[in-house]
């Protein structure tokens, strides 16, 4: 199975240590005998303390936008250090690259690619550049919430929810450089038309990978 992987960069390198990339490349490691992976990386507080800093100091939300993609990458680098020779070496910079990369057999591990992209739309894009058969999207909390359940204790959960129903939650959010919260809108309307299953899963526990492909976790995204 061809399976595109996003991981929140809050998650990935919430602590600055090596523990995290490390655990994850264990669990990627032992599925790439079984699948094709592509993984995206995002850039966490690193990525949103470099734009806090680039936005004090005048730049536009685009070039905020570059920096954190910049952050993106190094994050992706270091993914790939942790993977060793199971991934490509190099980071690609676009969806060509990557597809060009996943000729090679190894995982394709990458960062943003350009500004108003979230991760999680660079890994819808990807999803239907690649024809994945699956998105997984690792992030902060349990599934898809109407609100923050970290803010809202009675935050509503959603196991199973439609792309439409998503996009109407969207609805007033911000979408500066460094704040975008589970999906955006391109990455949605991005599943809505390739029709790539779609999976939301607290990936604060690398295991949760496994567990979401038996089907035990997380929130179910249908493409309509």
């Amino acid at each position: 199975m061809r399976i595109v992987i996003t991981i929140g960069g809050s998650i990935i390198i919430s602590e600055f240590t090596h523990e995290m990339f490390r655990s994850y490349a264990d669990v990627l490691n032992s599925l790439r005998d079984e699948h094709e992976l592509f993984i995206v990386v995002g850039g966490g507080k690193p990525a949103r303390d470099y734009i806090r800093v680039a936005r004090e100091l005048g730049a536009s939300e685009a070039l905020c936008d570059d920096i954190g993609i910049d952050v993106t990458r190094l994050n992706a680098r270091m993914l790939i250090t942790a993977l060793g020779e199971s991934a490509y070496p190099s980071v690609p910079e676009n969806f060509r690259e990557a597809l060009r990369y996943s000729t090679s057999g190894r995982i394709v591990v990458m960062g943003g690619t350009e500004p108003a992209h979230s991760t999680d739309a660079v890994g819808a894009i990807l999803a239907e550049t690649v024809g994945a058969d699956l998105m997984i999207n690792l992030t902060s909390v349990d599934g898809f919430y109407d609100r923050d359940p970290e803010k809202h204790p009675d935050a509503r959960f959603y196991p199973e929810i439609t792309a439409s129903e998503m996009l109407e939650h969207l609805i007033g959010c911000d979408v500066k450089a460094g704040t975008y919260e589970f999906f955006d809108h391109t990455a949605i309307q991005m599943i809505k038309r390739s029709g790539v299953k779609t999976l939301i899963v607290n990936g604060r526990d690398p295991e949760n990978l496994l567990r979401a492909l038996d089907g035990d976790i997380g929130t179910a995204v249908i493409p309509e």
